[in-house]
């Protein structure tokens, strides 16, 4: 109890500017926790659906592959699904890489939203923190100048150390944001290196097949 107690004493003392920056806490913290518990749960399904759909690809089963995807929600699915479309029609690979990329265009915006506001709340929560400390400055200096000569030092001094309550709420906001930030980041980045591999493989299965049935012919014109 005496913890929850200095907690809160050292909110109070610490002024008005408290509550902005505790907003700005709050927000920041269900951003995170949805973005993590969003990319994790995307980058499983990711995992889980590749796992199902390489061995089809790597076998040059195309429409076995085709029919998965075709069933499967997940990022991956979505695009492997727009490049099996577009295999047994369009012979170039670079039209189905193209097609490809412009579903990946659409998708990475989807993993990447909300995740930059941790960096401007990290910076927003430094500022008002910065910005309360001032205030609370600028009172303390105007109450000292009315008192007693006496009292001014001891009045200033337990000012001053309130109104700095304020720029440690803000930094203490501040760096666990800043964290998050960076560490929600890298998960985004691993999502988006899995899909453009994933389409990179599947590209190669389709140019292998190609070759494979090129060859094929070949040797049957041969005999």
């Amino acid at each position: 109890m005496d913890i929850f107690y200095s907690i809160v004493n050292f909110f109070v003392r610490g002024g008005a500017f408290m509550y902005p920056i505790l907003l700005v806490a709050a927000v920041g913290a269900a951003i995170a926790i949805e973005r993590y518990v969003t990319l994790t749960r995307i980058g499983a399904k990711n995992r889980a659906s590749w796992a199902r759909v390489e061995p089809a690809l790597l076998r040059g089963e195309f429409d076995r592959a085709r029919e998965m995807t075709s069933k499967d929600e997940t990022v991956i699915a979505r695009l492997l699904s727009i490049g099996l479309a577009l295999q047994g029609t369009v012979r170039r690979r670079d039209d189905v890489e193209k097609a490809m990329e412009e579903s990946m265009m659409e998708s990475i915006p989807l993993l990447q939203k909300r995740t930059h506001y941790l960096a401007t709340f990290a910076n927003l929560a430094t500022l008002l923190g910065l910005l309360g400390t001032v205030s609370g400055l600028i009172h303390a200096f105007a109450a000292v100048a009315t008192v007693n000569p006496a009292e001014k030092a001891n009045l200033l001094s337990a000012s001053i150390s309130e109104a700095m309550n304020c720029t440690a709420f803000g930094l203490v906001t501040a760096v666990p944001l800043l964290f998050l930030h960076a560490l929600l980041q890298t998960k985004t980045t691993e999502l988006i290196d899995g899909i453009e591999t994933a389409s990179v493989k599947f590209l190669n299965a389709m140019a292998n097949r190609a070759h494979a049935r090129v060859s094929h012919l070949e040797l049957a014109k041969a005999s």
